[in-house]
C-alpha cells in the first residue's frame, strides 16, 4: 500500500445528546433534533423537494462537522436532473438563518449544496437549494424525539463497504492489519524529520517537529516558522520567563495593553513588556503577525502562549536533546514507559502559567500542569519515537530501531479524537474507543483513513480497501500492508 499526505479526513462531531421529548408536535423542533434526523435520514426519501420544486435524491447526507463552519461534509446529492455532486450540508432552523447567522459572508460555507430548514422555503437564486424537513419526515416528531435522544451510533447504511469484512476479521488479524498501517505513519514521520535533520542537523529538526507538535493541527505552521528562527531567538536569555516574554512577542502573541479586568496578571505583561521593549528592534524581521495563529475551538489548555511557555522551559534546560537520547537507552519496561518519559518534558512549577491559561486569564483556583500525559502521549508516537528510530537507522543501529518500535507499538492509547470516533463508526461498526487500546492501533486507524477514505467519497465510490481486507482474511495473506 502506497500512503498519501493529504489533510486530515473533515469529521463528524459527538452525535448531539439531550434532545427532549416534543410534547407539541407543531412547535418548532430544537436544531439539533432537525440534525439528528438528517443524520439518520428519518426522512421519505422518495418525495424529497427543493423549494423551487426540483427533486433531491440523497446518496449520503455527510459527516456532521467537528470544526464548525457547515453543519455536515461531504455529502453526496442528486438535485433535479443535475450528476450528482459532493458538497456541504447546512441545517437551520428558518430559511433565513442563511442571511441571518452570516453564512453567506463565511467562506466556509462556499461548498453548502444544499440548506436543510424546517419551515417551507421560498425560492431565493441568492442561495443555495433549500429544502424543508416539516411535512418530509417519515414519523411523527414526537416520536423522532425519542428515537434518536441517545442515539450514538451510525446507522448500517451510513457505514464503510469496508465495515461487514472488518467485522469478520479475528482480533489477532485486526490489530495486525492496525499495526501494519501505523508503522507507514511512523516510517512517513520519520522520513519528514530526517528531510529536515539533512538541512539543518538532527536537534534542529527535533525542535522543530516538537514545535509543530505543540501547534496542534490549528497552528502548526506558525510553530513551525517559530523554530525555523531558533538560532536567532534562543541564545542570550538567562531564564524561562524572559525566554517567555522573547517568544511572545516574536510570536505577535503577546497582548498590546493593560486592563484594569487583568489585575491577577498585570505583574506578568508589565515584566513580559519591560523584556520586549528592550529587544522588539532586534527581532522586527521575524516577528509573526498575529493572524497566523487560530484560536476558534482550541481547548484553553492548548493556547499557544501557554505552550511558548512550556517550550521555553524546555529550551532553557540546554539538555533536552540529551535526556531523550539516555531514555532512549535505558531499559524500560512496558509500564514505565508513558511516566519516565513524562518526567523529562513536565516542568514542575512556573510562576505564572501554572496558574494561568492565557496571558490574560484570571488566576486559576488551583495550580494546572503545563503538559499533561495524553500531551506527552502525542510527543511520543509524533516526535520522539520517529526521531531516535530514524536516527538509528541512519546509524545502522537495529538494536535501537527495533526497541523504538517496540515502544511504539507497546504505548499506551491516546486521547480519543473526532478521526477516530467515525472511522471508528464507519470502518469497525462501533462507537466504543476501548477497541483501540494502545496508540499504534490509533495511529493504524487514522492511516487507513488518510491513505483510502481520504481518496473516495462518503459512499466509498472506486476504493479498494474493501478487497484489501478480503484479502487479509485469507489463511494465506501476508498481512504485509505495507
Amino acid at each position: 500500500m502506497t500512503s498519501r499526505a493529504e489533510n486530515f479526513y473533515r469529521v463528524w462531531r459527538e452525535q448531539c445528546r439531550g434532545i427532549h421529548f416534543l410534547h407539541d408536535e407543531q412547535s418548532m423542533p430544537p436544531e439539533k433534533l432537525l440534525q439528528a434526523i438528517w443524520q439518520h435520514q428519518r426522512l421519505r426519501r422518495n418525495k424529497l423537494k427543493t423549494g423551487d420544486g426540483r427533486s433531491v435524491r440523497v446518496l449520503h447526507p455527510g459527516f456532521i462537522s467537528a470544526e464548525g463552519g457547515p453543519d455536515f461534509r461531504g455529502a453526496v446529492l442528486q438535485i433535479g436532473d443535475a450528476a450528482p455532486i459532493s458538497g456541504d450540508v447546512e441545517v437551520d432552523l428558518q430559511p433565513g438563518g442563511w442571511h441571518g447567522h452570516g453564512h453567506d459572508r463565511n467562506p466556509r460555507f462556499k461548498n453548502v449544496i444544499l440548506h436543510v430548514v424546517w419551515e417551507n422555503p421560498k425560492p431565493n437564486p441568492a442561495v443555495p437549494a433549500t429544502m424543508a424537513l416539516n411535512g418530509a419526515l417519515d414519523a411523527p416528531l414526537p416520536e423522532l424525539a425519542l428515537a434518536l435522544e441517545n442515539e450514538s451510533a451510525l446507522p448500517e447504511v451510513l457505514r464503510g463497504k469496508c465495515s461487514a469484512p472488518l467485522r469478520e476479521l479475528t482480533a489477532a488479524q485486526l490489530t495486525e492489519m492496525l499495526h501494519a498501517a501505523a508503522k507507514v505513519r511512523f516510517q512517513n514521520k520519520a522520513g519528514s524529520i530526517l528531510a529536515r535533520a539533512k538541512m539543518s542537523g538532527w536537534e534542529q529538526a527535533l525542535w522543530e517537529h516538537l514545535f509543530r507538535a505543540l501547534g496542534y493541527k490549528h497552528n502548526v505552521w506558525p510553530m513551525q516558522n517559530l523554530a525555523e528562527t531558533r538560532d536567532r531567538w534562543v541564545n542570550g536569555t538567562q531564564s524561562a520567563f524572559e525566554l517567555q516574554a522573547r517568544l511572545l512577542g516574536i510570536s505577535g502573541l503577546l497582548p498590546d495593553e493593560l486592563t484594569r479586568a487583568q489585575k491577577s496578571s498585570d505583574t506578568f505583561l508589565r515584566h513580559a513588556w519591560d523584556v520586549w521593549w528592550r529587544e522588539r528592534e532586534a527581532f522586527a524581521d521575524c516577528i509573526l503577525p498575529r493572524i497566523t495563529w487560530k484560536f476558534h475551538g482550541l481547548r484553553p489548555a492548548n493556547h499557544p502562549q501557554r505552550r511558548l511557555a512550556l517550550a521555553s522551559h524546555w529550551l532553557v534546560s540546554e539538555n533536552l536533546a540529551a535526556n531523550i537520547e539516555a531514555w532512549c537507552l535505558a531499559e524500560l519496561p512496558e509500564n514505565k514507559l508513558l511516566p519516565s518519559l513524562h518526567e523529562i518534558f513536565q516542568v514542575r512549577q512556573d510562576e505564572f502559567w501554572s496558574w494561568h491559561w492565557t496571558c490574560k486569564s484570571a488566576r486559576l483556583a488551583k495550580p494546572q500542569p503545563l503538559l499533561g500525559e495524553a500531551r506527552v502521549t502525542d510527543l511520543a508516537v509524533n516526535v520522539i519515537l520517529p526521531w531516535l528510530w530514524i536516527r538509528a537507522k541512519e546509524g545502522d543501529n537495529e538494536t535501537i530501531q527495533h526497541e523504538m518500535e517496540r515502544r511504539f507499538l507497546a504505548w499506551p492509547a491516546a486521547e480519543d479524537n473526532s478521526v477516530l470516533k467515525l472511522a471508528r463508526q464507519r470502518l469497525l461498526g462501533t462507537s466504543n474507543p476501548r477497541l483501540l487500546k494502545s496508540a499504534a492501533a490509533q495511529q493504524g486507524l487514522m492511516q487507513i483513513v488518510r491513505d483510502f477514505c481520504e481518496h473516495s467519497n462518503a459512499v466509498c465510490a472506486d476504493c479498494r480497501f474493501p478487497e484489501l481486507v478480503q484479502g487479509w482474511k485469507a489463511p494465506n495473506a501476508s498481512g504485509n500492508i505495507t
